[in-house]
C-alpha cells in the first residue's frame, strides 16, 4: 500500500520537532491527528517509525530510513512550487520581501520609488529578524546584513549601511569625546538580539558594562533616543531624516555594515521577482548618500 503524502509531511514534522505538542503546534492540527497520521503511515508501510517515549518520540532504524527518503521528496516538492512559479511568468503577481525592520522601515518610506513603474505587482513587505526560508517561497527576496552558506541563494551587493550615534534634538551637550559619551544613559539591544550592528562597540564604549535601557526592536530604539531617555547607535537612514534627533558626531566606520539582496536561483529570472530586484538595486543607488550618513559638516554635532 503507498504511504500518502499527507502522513508523510506529519511524519516529517513529528521527526523534526520530537513530540506531538510541537508537531501539532507546527502543522496546526490537534494531538490526535498527529498520532492517527502517523499510525495510519506505520500501518500502510508496515514498520514501527517511532519509539514512543514519556517525553519525546525517537526514529527507529526504520524511521531513519524513511526520514532521509520523505526529505528528498520534500525537497522535490518545493522546487516544483518554485520552478511552477514561472511556468506562466508575466510581470503580474506577488513579490514577498522580506527584511529586518530597520531596512523594512527604509523601504517603507521610498515605497513610491521602489513601486514605480511596477503597479502590476503586489509587494508584501515582511519586517522580520529571522532568515526566511527561500526554498520552501516564504519569501521571494530578503534584504539582509549576511550571505548564509547555501548554494541555492544567489547574493548581490545593495550598498553600505552606516550608523552614528544619536540623542534626542537639544538634549546633547557639546562634549562628544568618549569619556562624555560614557557617562550619558544608551538604549541598546537585550541579550538575545546583542547580534546587531554596533551593539559590541557599545559594549566597549561602556567598558563591557549593558546599555541602561534595552530593546529588541530598532524602531523602537529610535522612539527610546527620542524620548530624550537615552542616546544610542542607529543606522544613519533612520537618524539622519528624523527631525527630533540630532547626530552626535560622524559615522562609526568600524559598524558600517553591506546590505544583499537574496534570492533562490530558481526564481532570479521571474519577471516580477526580476524587475523588483532591479528597482532595489536603483533604489539604494540613488540613496547612497542617506544610508552612507553624507550630510553638510554644519548638521553634524561635532
Amino acid at each position: 500500500m503507498a504511504a500518502d503524502w499527507d502522513d508523510l509531511r506529519v511524519f516529517l514534522t513529528l521527526a523534526r520537532e520530537g513530540n506531538l505538542t510541537a508537531a501539532a503546534r507546527r502543522l496546526e492540527v490537534s494531538h490526535p491527528t498527529v498520532a492517527r497520521r502517523v499510525k495510519a503511515l506505520e500501518d500502510a508501510i508496515g514498520a514501527r517509525l517511532f519509539d514512543r517515549l514519556p517525553d519525546r518520540f525517537v526514529l527507529t532504524a526504520a524511521g531513519e530510513e524513511l526520514l532521509a527518503d520523505t526529505e528528498a521528496m520534500e525537497r522535490a516538492a518545493e522546487s516544483i512550487q518554485r520552478r511552477s512559479a514561472g511556468l506562466g511568468d508575466t510581470a503580474h503577481g506577488t513579490v514577498r520581501l522580506s527584511a529586518g525592520e530597520g531596512t523594512a522601515g527604509f523601504l517603507a518610506t521610498h515605497l513610491p520609488r521602489l513601486r514605480r513603474g511596477l503597479q502590476c505587482i503586489e509587494i508584501e513587505l515582511v519586517a522580520s529578524h529571522m532568515l526566511a526560508n527561500l526554498s520552501r517561497r516564504e519569501a521571494d527576496l530578503m534584504v539582509r546584513e549576511q550571505v548564509p552558506d547555501i548554494a541555492s541563494i544567489v547574493a548581490r551587493r545593495l550598498g553600505r549601511v552606516e550608523y552614528a550615534i544619536y540623542a534626542a534634538r537639544g538634549r546633547a551637550g557639546p562634549d562628544t569625546g568618549p569619556e562624555a559619551l560614557r557617562r550619558l544613559t544608551w538604549v541598546g539591544f537585550d541579550e538575545e538580539h546583542s547580534y546587531m550592528p554596533g551593539q559590541a562597540w557599545v559594549a566597549e564604549l561602556l567598558g563591557g558594562a549593558r546599555p541602561a535601557v534595552r530593546v529588541n526592536n530598532w524602531l523602537v530604539l529610535q522612539e527610546v533616543v527620542r524620548s530624550g531617555e537615552a542616546v544610542a547607535l542607529l543606522p544613519c537612514h533612520r537618524g539622519d531624516p528624523d527631525p527630533g534627533l540630532q547626530r552626535l558626531g560622524p559615522v562609526i566606520a568600524e559598524v558600517g555594515v553591506d546590505q544583499w539582496l537574496l534570492v533562490h536561483r530558481d526564481l532570479r529570472a521571474l519577471s516580477r521577482v526580476r524587475r523588483v530586484m532591479d528597482s532595489l538595486v536603483a533604489l539604494f543607488r540613488e540613496q547612497r548618500d542617506l544610508l552612507e550618513g553624507r550630510l553638510p559638516e554644519d548638521a553634524v554635532t561635532p
